[in-house]
């Protein structure tokens, strides 16, 4: 849900063929579970090779953890359907939406056709209290810590740029002793829910608060909302896909680096570690949660 499912609507979206990089993105052999091909992270491979002043985004909901597992977003979207059946809200949905269990589509339309609106905030509300239930539980993306981690003690500034509320985010980050790794450097859902990805916006905020030039900077994603985020952004993509049927969208979309774990990116980081509290006078200091 949320991150993890939104790109679906925008896997046909031609456009994303090239746009903010240096032509289209190469593709290469899809990776083996083991860890990624060396063809596979030819784009990035110098940004993680020497991570001290880098800047790496990363995506909430997949590529750190999974906030809905299963079907646990159901409570949330039934929710979500009665509040626009109480509020007469039926006309403002996309038809494309209207069997959506997924009320990251519903909160988009309403922000779209009510913006500002006392509605929008009421369905934001319950979205944020239900993805801040799920992030006490929501289990770990297999090496997902231990990059962050390591990336944090060489001097990388990290950031996370997700359509969740910063709120399940920083609770989540709490849980797992990861907040000093990002420090104030969330940028999610804002109260207004307008500007989610596949707008640039949250990465371009990113950016901004870690005092980052684009060239500098690679995000890893695991849906086509990312990948079209980050490319207009002008941002280099690594994206992240548990099997086949994750990694399909993301590869007819254009995506060049598709990996199947995480924790293989480690490997990539050659320069030797700069102590437990990173490289902390590299940050930024504009970043915020949220908007």
């Amino acid at each position: 849900m949320g991150d993890e499912t939104n790109g679906g609507a925008y896997g046909g979206v031609p456009e994303v063929m090239g746009r903010g990089v240096e032509g289209p993105v190469r593709r290469g052999a899809f990776t083996s579970p083991a860890g990624p091909g060396t063809r596979e992270l030819d784009e990035v491979r110098a940004l993680f090779a020497d991570p001290a002043g880098r800047c790496v985004l990363f995506d909430f909901d997949g590529p750190i953890c999974r906030l809905f597992p299963g079907d646990a977003s159901k409570d949330v979207a039934d929710a979500f359907w009665k509040l626009v059946s109480e509020r007469g809200l039926h006309d403002v949905i996309d038809p494309a939406d209207l069997h959506s269990k997924d009320p990251y589509d519903v909160l988009r339309d309403v922000a779209r056709e009510r913006p500002g609106s006392e509605a929008v905030t009421a369905f934001e509300d319950l979205l944020t209290e239900g993805e801040v239930r799920a992030a006490q539980c929501a289990p770990a993306t297999r090496g997902a810590h231990e990059l962050i981690r390591e990336l944090w003690r060489r001097g990388a500034r990290i950031a996370v740029v997700t359509n969740n509320s910063p709120r399940a985010v920083a609770s989540y980050l709490h849980r797992h002793g990861l907040s000093d790794a990002f420090g104030p450097h969330i940028y999610g859902r804002g109260p207004d829910a307008d500007q989610l990805k596949p707008d640039p916006d949250p990465v371009l905020r990113a950016l901004a608060g870690l005092g980052a030039e684009p060239g500098d900077a690679v995000m890893i994603g695991d849906t086509v909302s990312d990948l079209v985020a980050a490319r207009e952004a002008e941002v280099r993509f690594v994206g992240y896909a548990r099997d086949d049927r994750e990694a399909a969208p993301l590869r007819a979309a254009g995506a060049g680096a598709v990996v199947r774990a995480l924790a293989p990116l480690i490997g990539l980081l050659k320069v030797p570690p700069q102590g437990s509290q990173g490289s902390r006078g590299s940050r930024g200091s504009r970043g915020s949660q949220g908007r």
